[in-house]
């Protein structure tokens, strides 16, 4: 069965944005770069929920367009983002561009379904509350944490809201250009 990870960056207060919901704080060096791009190669379908979807179309579609101001991740991933199939978890959206397809209405069924299908994994980039109400079904499988050298005093916390334990497992850590730690976890069986 295919896994849901979920791949976030966080401040080390454990903030997923800052109070304004600002994103401008993770920095993205060669080595995370490349460690992202490794994991992507074993995802075929992009997941999201609706704020973090928003932002994604705000920027994705057309990244790479302007060479002199796409980077290496722009001109890398832009493309891949294109290509890759996405869903949006919602319960407001009917309908999403690029391609995407909206679940929510029934969401434990939906992912359930979306998790026997073949192929490869499912990342949820970002999204905190689509990844607790993910977790309080029991169908998030692995968590890929990248923590930054940043406080911010407030926003969106990692996983908000749950209300049960939670027990996982330490697959991975390792750092980062000298800067971020990935921490990688799966969940307790």
């Amino acid at each position: 069965m295919r896994k849901i990870v979920y791949w976030v960056h966080t401040s080390i207060d454990g903030h997923v944005a800052g109070p304004g919901g600002e994103f401008d704080w993770p920095t993205v060096g060669p080595e995370l770069f490349g460690y992202s791009n490794a994991m992507n190669e074993q995802v075929d379908t992009l997941l999201y929920g609706r704020v973090v979807w928003e932002g994604m179309v705000s920027y994705w579609p057309t990244a790479d367009a302007d060479p002199t101001t796409a980077d290496d991740h722009a001109r890398t991933f832009a493309p891949y983002w294109r290509r890759t199939p996405k869903v949006v978890m919602s319960r407001t959206l009917d309908k999403a561009d690029h391609g995407a397809r909206v679940i929510g209405r029934n969401l434990p069924e939906e992912v359930a379904e979306l998790k026997r299908r073949p192929g490869g994994d499912i990342l949820l980039t970002g999204g905190s509350e689509a990844a607790a109400s993910l977790t309080e079904l029991g169908l998030l499988d692995d968590v890929r944490v990248v923590v930054h050298p940043v406080v911010l005093g407030g926003g969106p916390r990692l996983l908000p809201g749950l209300k049960d334990r939670l027990d996982l497992t330490l697959v991975d850590s390792r750092t980062f250009d000298g800067r971020t730690v990935l921490l990688h976890y799966e969940r307790g069986h």
